[in-house]
C-alpha cells in the first residue's frame, strides 16, 4: 500500500562564508541544528553553498579572473572529504535529510572544478551525487560538464526526492527524467544575485522572475512539491568583487536578488519567501495532497503516449580513464569495451 507522509520542509535562504571552507561547514552544522529544533526532516541549502559561487565570472574576463579562479580551485572539496564527513555526521545526529550545493574538485586534476550537490540521508549516508550538466553561460568558464549519474530519485522514508541545480531546472528532459522516476519532492538551487549591465541598474536579468516561473511550472507539471533554495548576497560575497572596482560593485548592487520559498503540487507558494535576509523558510509536506493532482495530469503515467514518445538517459558516470590491470588476461574489443562501461552506471529508458 502506498503510504503519504507528513513532515516539515525547510530551504535555507543564507550566504557561505565566502571562500572560507571551515566557517562555511559550521555554518551549515548551525542551520542544520535549527532546523531540526523546529522539526524540519528536509533541509536545501544553495548552490555552490560550499564555499562560494563565483559571481566574478558573471563580469571578469578570463585575462582578469585567475586571481578568483585559483583560491577557488585551491578550496574545492571532494565528496568524501572531511568537510562533507563533518556535515553527514551532523545530518545524522539530527535525523534530517541534507541537500548541499558545492564546488567539487577532481580527484585526478588540480583545476577541473565541477558544480555538484549532494543529498545526505537522516543516516548521514550519501544517497545521491549530483554534477550539474552543462554550465550555464558564463559558468563555462570555470565549471566542467557533469553527467547523467545523478539523474536519479532517491526513495526515502519521506517520499521519492529529485534535484537539480540553477539552470538545469529550465531543461525539459532533465526534469522528465526525475518526473519519471516517481519524483514526489523536487530540490532546485541557484546563486544570489546577477549583475545589471550598467551601474544604474539597467539590463539586469530578473533572476527572481525565472526561478517563480521554473519553480512553478515544474511543480505543477510534476505535482510534486518544489523546495527553492536559494543564496542570500552578503558582505562576504560582495568584498571578493571588490578587485573589480566601484563599477563591477555597482552593477551586483542594481542587480536582481533570488528568493527562497517552497512550492505545492498546485504550482502555488505554500511557505514564507526569503529574499533580502537571511533565515530558513519553512512549510508542511503532505505527499497526500498530489494524489487528485495526478488524476487531472499525470505526465509519467496516463497523461502522455509512450507509443509516440521515449526517452533515453545514459546515467553511466564520465572518467579520463579505464584501466585492465591484469597483463594476462586477453584482450579484445569486446572486453575493452565491458571494462571502459562496468564501473560507470546504467542507460535508462522512460
Amino acid at each position: 500500500m502506498n503510504t503519504f507522509p507528513k513532515y516539515k520542509a525547510a530551504a535555507a535562504h543564507v550566504a557561505p562564508v565566502f571562500n572560507d571552507v571551515a566557517k562555511t561547514v559550521e555554518k551549515a552544522c548551525h542551520y542544520i541544528d535549527e532546523a531540526a529544533r523546529q522539526g524540519v526532516r528536509l533541509l536545501a541549502f544553495p548552490e555552490a553553498f560550499l564555499p562560494g559561487y563565483p559571481l566574478w565570472a558573471r563580469v571578469a574576463p578570463p585575462t582578469e579572473s585567475e586571481q578568483f579562479f585559483f583560491p577557488m580551485a585551491q578550496r574545492a572539496l571532494l565528496v568524501d572529504g572531511p568537510e562533507l564527513k563533518t556535515i553527514r555526521q551532523c545530518a545524522k545526529a539530527n535525523n534530517i535529510f541534507v541537500s548541499l550545493g558545492f564546488n567539487e574538485r577532481s580527484p585526478v586534476s588540480v583545476g577541473c572544478i565541477w558544480n555538484a550537490n549532494v543529498l545526505i540521508g537522516a543516516d548521514g549516508s550519501i544517497l545521491n551525487h549530483h554534477r550539474k550538466l552543462v554550465p550555464t553561460s558564463f559558468e563555462k568558464l570555470v565549471y566542467a560538464n557533469g553527467d547523467g549519474g545523478g539523474l536519479r530519485v532517491s526513495q526515502t522514508e519521506i517520499g521519492g526526492i529529485g534535484m537539480l541545480i540553477c539552470g538545469e531546472n529550465t531543461n525539459p528532459l532533465s526534469r522528465f527524467t526525475l518526473m519519471a522516476q516517481g519524483e514526489q519532492v523536487h530540490i532546485c538551487s541557484y546563486p544570489a544575485i546577477t549583475a545589471a549591465r550598467t551601474p544604474d541598474g539597467k539590463g539586469a536579468y530578473n533572476l527572481q522572475s525565472g526561478i517563480r516561473i521554473r519553480a512553478a511550472g515544474h511543480a505543477f507539471e510534476a505535482k510534486a512539491f518544489n523546495i527553492v533554495a536559494s543564496t542570500y548576497y552578503d558582505e562576504t560575497q560582495r568584498a571578493c568583487l571588490e578587485p573589480l572596482g566601484q563599477t563591477v560593485l555597482d552593477r551586483f548592487d542594481a542587480g536582481s536578488r533570488t528568493v527562497s520559498m517552497i512550492i505545492g503540487p498546485t504550482g502555488e507558494c505554500i511557505s514564507e519567501e526569503r529574499s533580502e535576509e537571511e533565515g530558513l523558510v519553512v512549510a508542511e509536506i503532505d505527499l497526500a495532497q498530489a494524489v487528485e493532482l495526478k488524476r487531472l495530469h499525470d505526465v509519467v503515467g496516463y497523461y502522455n503516449r509512450f507509443d509516440i514518445f521515449r526517452l533515453t538517459v545514459d546515467r553511466r558516470a564520465n572518467r579520463p580513464v579505464s584501466f585492465i590491470d591484469d597483463p594476462e588476461a586477453p584482450v579484445s574489443s569486446e572486453s575493452r569495451r565491458t571494462e571502459s562501461t562496468a564501473h560507470r552506471g546504467d542507460i535508462a529508458e522512460f
